[in-house]
């Protein structure tokens, strides 16, 4: 966010899901009135009427019970500061480096915090899990004061940028799945408020660890009054070219800035596919991987029915099972190799700055023309009956649908 955005920023909409617990007795008579409920028992059930009393379904599988709660963070405490600068490693950062970045001349603030990334629906998703009592102070105003986001957050939830509320796949009952993390398989998302530029989702640490995301690998840094890019060579001397170091004023007006590499940690089967991805914006929508990741990752195989494919190394083995059931239950014919649409292709997301999965080479796209987004395609249920079966998720159970699209959801090998 720039500095100007910050200071004038207007009022924004902040909505709260239905919780999976009962609502939170801090949360206060402005939050319900800005959520448009007449008492804490009135939470809306995503779709309902604001101002309707409906119940909160029993969830009892949510995060939102007592095992991933944390104590609830009370009213926010101390000043509202921007967020200008997201510094993220793989590891865990040392006491040394995080107390060297705070006496730093030019920084105002710095935050430890837990940075992975998460694959749904082809996206890769920023979460965040953190101190909520301190992330808070980082977001602007509306969001830093809404008080039932933030006692979610604490019970279990995840809080989720508001700029994904149609873009994020939640199910009818307000949750996101995590097939590829059977520790965590879902989460209710309980809050839409703006988080950190470059944040997408917020959860407490409790969530976080369960979920195996490596602890306080981040630093969010306010720079005050000095100029962001006026820290970039002393954060790099003092933290080594290796670690990340994005100025999220340019995130916000231009896009990820092309003179910072950009690391990305993914947990669950995920982790095990593809470990730290770091990556270099390259204009035109395309991204170059690190040459020692693609050489340790990326092959090139012959596999049934498509021949020659270029995909991730993890993937081959259930790929090739895939294909030879298909073959083996005479689909074949089902599945056009001239229309076949590639596996690994390091790239955005069409007009943004989220990474598709392809850029792992855990995705491919079969039989293209009769497949588009947004249609119920015309694949071959029993092909993709195969497919579900050997690990993949297919596109087309989408709520926005891809039927060409299969990705990997769990590493399964053959027998």
């Amino acid at each position: 966010m720039t500095r100007a955005r910050w200071r004038t920023a207007a009022a924004v909409t902040a909505v709260l899901l239905a919780a999976a617990c009962a609502p939170s007795s801090t949360e206060t008579a402005a939050d319900r009135e800005a959520l448009g409920q007449e008492s804490p028992e009135a939470d809306p059930t995503p779709g309902s009427v604001p101002g309707t009393a409906t119940s909160a379904p029993e969830q009892p599988d949510a995060p939102g019970d007592a095992t991933y709660a944390v104590s609830a963070p009370g009213p926010r405490r101390g000043a509202i500061v921007p967020a200008d600068i997201l510094l993220q490693d793989t590891e865990p950062l040392s006491a040394d480096v995080v107390r060297g970045v705070r006496d730093l001349d030019g920084v105002l603030d710095a935050l430890p915090l837990s940075v992975s990334q998460v694959v749904l629906e082809n996206r890769i998703y920023t979460i965040a899990a953190v101190d909520a009592a301190q992330y808070r102070r980082f977001t602007v105003k509306d969001s830093a004061d809404l008080q039932a986001q933030w006692d979610r957050v604490a019970g279990g939830e995840v809080a989720a940028s508001d700029t994904l509320r149609k873009r994020l796949p939640i199910d009818e009952d307000g949750f996101l799945s995590l097939e590829m993390n059977p520790a965590v398989p879902r989460l209710h998302v309980g809050a839409w408020a703006p988080q950190v530029e470059g944040i997408d989702l917020v959860v407490n640490t409790s969530v976080g660890e369960a979920l195996g995301m490596p602890a306080d690998n981040a630093l969010v840094i306010s720079s005050g009054q000095t100029a962001p890019q006026t820290l970039r060579a002393p954060l790099a001397k003092l933290v080594g070219e290796e670690i990340s170091v994005q100025n999220l004023d340019v995130v916000s007006t231009l896009g990820l800035d092309p003179d910072a590499f950009q690391t990305a940690v993914l947990f669950g089967s995920f982790a095990d596919a593809v470990g730290v991805f770091n990556y270099t914006p390259i204009g035109g929508g395309r991204i170059a991987p690190d040459p020692a990741w693609v050489r340790s990752h990326i092959t090139t195989e012959v596999v049934p029915i498509l021949g020659s494919v270029t995909c991730n190394k993890a993937i081959m083995p259930q790929l090739k099972a895939a294909l030879a059931e298909v073959v083996s239950q005479g689909l074949e014919s089902a599945i056009n190799p001239g229309e076949y649409a590639g596996c690994y292709y390091p790239r955005f997301i069409a007009g943004s700055t989220t990474l598709s999965n392809h850029s792992f080479g855990l995705a491919l796209d079969l039989n293209v023309p009769g497949n588009q987004r947004g249609t119920v395609g015309e694949m071959d249920r029993d092909v993709v009956a195969i497919f579900k079966y050997w690990g993949f998720g297919w596109g087309g159970d989408w709520r926005y649908t891809d039927p060409m699209h299969f990705e990997l959801n769990q590493i399964k090998r053959p027998g």
